[in-house]
């Protein structure tokens, strides 16, 4: 499929749950307390993030594999195949596993703004 299509049902599939919301402008993705749990790569391919066993049990029925992204194998995350991805009703039962399993983990801290540094302006004695 083409990755303005896989775009259009990772959009259907996210707007499944209320609770979510997509971010991510060139590569759109999903999080919780600063957790990603899904991923639209730039090739098109959705990865999602799973407990080990929901993730065991989702490579031998789907014949998946682990996601890689940069050269690094990603050890949460599996590749959903494009067959599955146009099933959203069937999807959005492991879509929701991953949204649990990332609400169960610890929030992340959130990023901090810089503080800027003020300048005081000194004045000419004349």
């Amino acid at each position: 499929m083409t990755y303005a299509k896989n775009l259009a049902l990772y959009e259907k599939l996210v707007a499944t749950n209320p609770k979510v919301q997509r971010r991510g402008d060139t590569m759109p993705y999903t999080s919780l307390n600063g957790n990603m749990f899904s991923l639209l790569t730039k090739e098109g391919t959705l990865i999602l993030r799973l407990d080990p066993d929901s993730q065991a049990a989702f490579i031998k029925k789907y014949e998946s594999e682990l996601a890689e992204q940069y050269g690094t194998v990603l050890t949460e995350y599996v590749e959903v195949p494009d067959a599955l991805l146009a099933k959203t009703r069937e999807l959005k039962k492991y879509f929701n596993l991953s949204y649990k399993y990332v609400a169960s983990l610890e929030a992340k801290p959130t990023k901090k703004e810089k503080k800027t540094k003020t300048t005081t302006k000194k004045t000419k004695k004349k």
